[in-house]
């Protein structure tokens, strides 16, 4: 009997943040543990031998979220990214002796957070990315601060709040801290992803800094000379046209390594690229693959092996490792080869010194550390899930190809099904993006439902990434120039229903008459679409939901983007907007309903949900409505971990309710 509990979240290990030392000994990485009792997580350094002749061990305190481990060039240090304390705002870099005498240093800390960090390769310097206030965040009082200035749009990010006055800059500090950081590519504009020379005389990074660079989809890669006057302006490398990101410099400097796409038609997959550090020629490699070479979550630079770059890709729910020459002789050469495949999602890749490392994860079995030997031999290191899996039992879900009604592939579509023979309640759970995949990773959330007595079922519909361009284009507004397609609520909404069909027909203990729908961000606009369009739902959850298009595109914090995903804006086609949202249908909505969503979420703002419930309270429709305070439109994922399992109880009531699964222990009372 399996026994699954919405405080099973707190049992749960994840491990990131992989880098191998200089040597290929030892690798660091990340484990975090969730504090039901505190309400908050807790992630430490750790540390495990490649040959795994030695226990891996932990090595920092982690009271306050340590992250980011990155070896110093002589492989006797780590640095890694710290909160300051209990209840202190910001970050802090700090330095760990690995292996030597020494004592944990604190190198700086900011009242903002501290990421993407970088030892250069003269072990002299560190860079990070870190967010630069202006000057108006002088006086503490909000209140007796100067107004905001808006002029340009993406001036708030979820998560985040508003980054116009604080911009996301580079800075350079001394190993030793004996001198305060410094910017050396900083605001207004957005900068990301250092990335030293071998000679520690460059930094390579991301930035939109051209003129009207808000008002197009497209980042470009940049030269930072470290020692350069104060205010100096970056040096524009890249001159293809695509957008860039993720940079690594190849071991003799001559060259950089990219993921590029061409965002003139979104969405576009990202490809493998190397551009000329001298004279930002451009090659592309592996396009040919036809995949997104940019995993959601977890994309990171191509990694450099001699004259080959690793890289990932998303391939029908599963992310692989590949392997691509940058010897050939043009654009496109190079036949990519797999490294790592199967029925998973490889993540958290690094190689050094002969051991490439990475962390595997299944539909049954969360990340654990494995080392890949030259004979192609795979090696488990770390045991850390072990327990979690002991309490909680994982059965493998079932895979179903559905044919797509478009007729142009299959929908990958699986089943997980519950205990015993009888009818089964169903709840069919949609991704959001839409330019995301369902990965072949452990779903916490759909076995909690599973051991509550459901048939949970999910797929990756048009739209989604892991597939071919067109796959995920075929969504894009009938009235785009470029790339039409049937829309949001068009060929998706069939694809989903026909793997619900698919998965009724080859399980018949599954109750058709007993089926939940539910989803989260452009999962709940398909959520909120299908009620609008249908009565063969028995209950719904719309969760962080789009439910006004034309709305979305000015309150949200990507306001102006949804155009480029749907093919047209709204100013000159608004009717194109009102169509495609659910709000449009609220009238034909009879199907109990259930509303979630976060007070700060800037993605998809609050508004969102009040224009669903609003009219469906006025038609006096069964309708319940959540909202988490203090949230952001990530809350299934990185919310309190208290608001995590009140979202668990609530979605088990309301279902239980509606379609007869278990109850949870406890309801929120609200």
């Amino acid at each position: 009997m399996i026994v699954v509990h919405p405080l099973d979240i707190g049992r749960l290990v994840t491990l990131g943040d992989t880098a191998v030392s200089p040597d290929g000994t030892r690798i660091a990485f990340t484990v975090q543990r969730v504090d039901l009792e505190n309400n908050r997580y807790r992630s430490a350094v750790w540390l495990a031998a490649a040959d795994g002749g030695s226990a891996p061990y932990q090595l920092t305190k982690g009271e306050y979220g340590d992250g980011e481990p990155v070896w110093s060039p002589d492989g006797t240090r780590l640095a890694f990214t710290s909160g300051r304390g209990e209840d202190v705002e910001g970050a802090a870099l700090r330095i760990v002796p690995v292996g030597v005498p020494g004592e944990t240093v604190t190198v700086c800390e900011r009242v903002e957070a501290i990421s993407e960090v970088a030892w250069s390769p003269d072990g002299a310097r560190i860079a990070f990315v870190s967010r630069e206030r202006t000057a108006r965040y002088g006086p503490k009082d909000e209140r007796a601060r100067e107004p905001r200035r808006i002029d340009r749009l993406f001036s708030r990010l979820d998560g985040e709040g508003w980054i116009i006055d604080r911009p996301s800059s580079v800075f350079v500090v001394p190993v030793d801290g004996s001198a305060p950081p410094r910017v050396v590519a900083g605001g207004p504009f957005e900068h990301s992803a250092p990335a030293w020379s071998p000679d520690s005389r460059t930094l390579a990074v991301v930035a939109a800094r051209e003129p009207g660079w808000d008002l197009r989809e497209h980042e470009d890669l940049y030269l930072v000379d470290p020692d350069a006057e104060p205010g100096t302006a970056p040096r524009l490398l890249s001159t293809s046209g695509r957008s860039h990101r993720l940079p690594s410099f190849s071991p003799d400097g001559t060259r950089i390594a990219t993921l590029v796409n061409d965002s003139r038609v979104v969405p576009a997959h990202a490809s493998p690229a190397v551009v000329d550090a001298r004279t930002g020629t451009e090659r592309v490699l592996a396009d040919g693959l036809d995949r997104t070479c940019a995993p959601f979550p977890g994309a990171r630079s191509p990694i450099w092996d001699g004259e080959d770059l690793l890289f990932s890709i998303e391939d029908r729910g599963n992310v692989h490792l590949y392997r691509v020459s940058t010897e050939g002789p043009g654009e496109g050469s190079g036949e990519p080869e797999r490294v790592l495949g199967g029925d998973r999602t490889v993540s958290g890749v690094d190689t050094a010194g002969g051991t490439t490392a990475f962390l595997s994860s299944t539909s049954s079995r969360l990340p654990e550390l494995y080392v890949l030997d030259a004979d192609g031999t795979e090696r488990r290191i770390t045991h850390l899930t072990d327990s979690f899996h002991a309490a909680v039992p994982s059965p493998d879900p079932s895979y179903l190809a559905v044919p797509s009604p478009a007729g142009d592939g299959d929908v990958d579509t699986w089943v997980l099904l519950p205990d015993g023979d009888g009818p089964a309640p169903v709840l069919l759970s949609i991704h959001g993006g839409p330019m995301s995949q369902y990965a072949t990773t452990f779903l916490d959330e759909f076995r909690l439902w599973n051991a509550a007595g459901y048939a949970v079922v999910w797929c990756n519909p048009h739209g989604s990434t892991g597939f071919t361009e067109n796959w995920a284009r075929a969504i894009r507004a009938p009235e785009a120039p470029e790339k039409p397609g049937t829309g949001w609520g068009g060929i998706d909404a069939d694809d989903v229903v026909a793997a619900l069909d698919g998965a009724l027909a080859a399980f018949p203990r599954l109750d058709a008459d007993r089926v939940g729908v539910l989803g989260g961000s452009y999962g709940g606009f398909l959520t909120s679409w299908l009620v609008g369009h249908s009565d063969r739902f028995a209950a719904a959850c719309s969760e962080r939901a789009v439910n006004n298009l034309e709305s979305a595109e000015w309150s949200s914090d990507i306001a102006a983007w949804f155009r480029w995903e749907i093919g047209v804006d709204h100013v000159e086609h608004p009717e194109v907007y009102r169509r495609m949202s659910p709000v449009t249908y609220v009238r034909a909505i009879e199907t109990p309903l259930l509303i979630l969503h976060s007070e700060n979420d800037l993605r998809c703002p609050i508004e969102q949900a009040d224009a669903l419930f609003v009219p469906l309270r006025m038609l006096d429709r069964p309708v319940e409505y959540w909202r988490f305070p203090e949230e952001s439109h990530g809350l299934s994922r990185g919310g309190s971990p208290r608001h995590r399992v009140a979202r668990a109880r609530i979605i088990l009531d309301f279902f239980a309710r509606h379609l007869g699964g278990a109850a949870p222990d406890e309801v929120p009372t609200g």
